[in-house]
């Protein structure tokens, strides 16, 4: 595989993630939370930023694009949806798109909740998934500009990809994530290990992402909305996965 990536922290506990082409050079901002972390990671690695691709509109994600464009004159790339409210738009992407870093191909999975035009970047041959604020390390997105029913249907079309697809998304959020998961699944060995993993990782001042698609569907209750003993502990039996995810979503929203 040609595909690298280089992860590092912007603002107060957003995620910015380069991708790079060893092949051709090129190389992709995830998102664009602050210009200056940018340029550092650049500086670090040697890399030339060419292109942007954004997940959602929200400040946090895009804060940094014009300054950024202004420098490197790189391509930006962003949801059809919401490119009105995205700066410096050169190109829109829908469902079942393509977009090309190099000789990097990722498509385009339009994942609404949190916002209603989000997209995810699936780079299949490179087993990378860039899925923004709808999916986090043990945790999800707020539905904010959609609906629950919305949000669980974008989760289950990530939880559909390979388990080895590695996530990275916005934001860290996995211990606190966790200590609500508990409260859902608290006899879940799977998540207690990832609590351990998880506490030791921040000890260490190391990231907690990427995560596996893998891991996630055996730890993340917001990916298993549809399980038995989930709807049960949650005193949904035989509801619908979609009215089962919603009542959890709103207890961590109080969490």
């Amino acid at each position: 595989m040609s595909a690298a990536t280089h992860l590092f922290l912007c603002l107060k506990d957003n995620y910015g993630v380069l991708l790079h082409d060893s092949q051709s050079g090129a190389t992709a901002a995830i998102d664009a939370p602050e210009a200056a972390p940018i340029e550092a990671a650049l500086r670090a690695t040697g890399w030339t930023l060419t292109d942007i691709l954004v997940t959602h509109h929200h400040a946090d994600h895009t804060g940094g694009i014009r300054e950024l464009k202004s420098r490197y004159k790189s391509r930006v790339v962003a949801p059809a949806r919401e490119a009105a409210k995205i700066p410096e738009v050169d190109e829109t992407v829908r469902e079942g798109d393509t977009v090309s870093i190099g000789k990097l191909s990722a498509a385009v999975i339009e994942t609404p909740g949190h916002t209603l035009g989000h997209v995810a970047y699936w780079f299949q041959h490179d087993q990378l998934a860039f899925v923004g604020d709808t999916l986090f390390s043990i945790g999800c997105g707020r539905v904010i500009e959609g609906t629950p029913g919305m949000m669980w249907d974008s989760l289950k079309k990530l939880r559909q990809l390979p388990n080895d697809t590695r996530i990275y998304c916005g934001h860290e959020y996995t211990l606190a994530n966790i200590r609500f998961a508990r409260t859902i699944e608290p006899d879940n060995q799977v998540l207690a290990a990832r609590e351990v993993q998880a506490m030791r990782q921040v000890a260490q001042s190391e990231p907690t992402i990427p995560v596996t698609v893998g891991d996630e569907k055996l730890a993340n209750p917001f990916l298993r909305a549809d399980l038995p003993d989930v709807a049960a502990s949650v005193g949904m039996i035989g509801r619908p996965a979609a009215d089962v995810f919603a009542e959890i979503r709103a207890r961590k929203n109080r969490f």
